[in-house]
């Protein structure tokens, strides 16, 4: 199996399919798109923009302590996202929304394609077990985003899976996101490295 990931210094911008024309100019954003002077979070493989109200998880593998994923909590939503090295030739959106409709579908969970604002999504029900131990259904969205060799997916949950308000309050931050892919050759659908934000106020 070639990697074909391997550049050399000015192939990160190479055009890149992607389901939203707009991405260069409305995010989410590539490290060289972002603008400087904004005082991002920095997580490595992300950067994130402060707003009001806005709380911010990071999600740890137990077994090896490694950051998995970066829960943001917003406009009473969730959104939960990860950034992964993408082939220079190709997306994975298409690819991966593939494989969740799969696994949901084992799950006995529903699940629909429709184009939405960050371009195709799915809307799931998943199902949840309840702490009494009822089943229930959590209704969730699945975004994905191809950019210059990397690619965005988010999960949203709560108020922006349904409802319009909050979606567009959700949509909008999921745009300020910033990848900083980096210059490393990585097997594509590899995890971008996440790491702790430095102590408040340090730069």
């Amino acid at each position: 199996m070639t990697d074909d990931t391997t550049s050399e210094p000015g192939d990160e911008l190479e055009p890149r399919p992607t389901g939203i024309a707009d991405r260069a100019t409305d995010g989410p954003f590539d490290e060289s798109e972002a603008n400087p002077v904004r005082p991002y979070i920095d997580l490595g493989g992300i950067k994130i923009l402060p707003r009001e109200g806005l709380n911010l998880r990071l999600e740890v593998e137990e077994q090896t302590s490694r950051i998995v994923a970066v829960g943001l909590d917003y406009a009473d939503s969730s959104l939960q996202v990860q950034p992964f090295a993408a082939p220079r030739s190709s997306g994975l959106w298409e690819e991966t929304r593939e494989q969740i409709r799969t696994q949901i579908r084992q799950q006995g969970g529903r699940v629909e394609e429709r184009e939405g604002p960050l371009g195709a999504e799915l809307l799931a029900e998943v199902p949840v077990a309840g702490a009494d131990g009822t089943n229930g259904k959590r209704l969730a969205r699945f975004v994905g985003v191809d950019g210059p060799r990397w690619f965005l997916r988010g999960v949203i949950g709560g108020a922006g899976a349904s409802d319009v308000d909050a979606a567009a309050k959700v949509e909008d931050l999921f745009r300020s996101i910033v990848v900083v892919r980096g210059g490393s050759p990585m097997p594509p659908r590899d995890l971008i490295p996440l790491k702790m934000p430095a102590t408040p106020g340090v730069a």
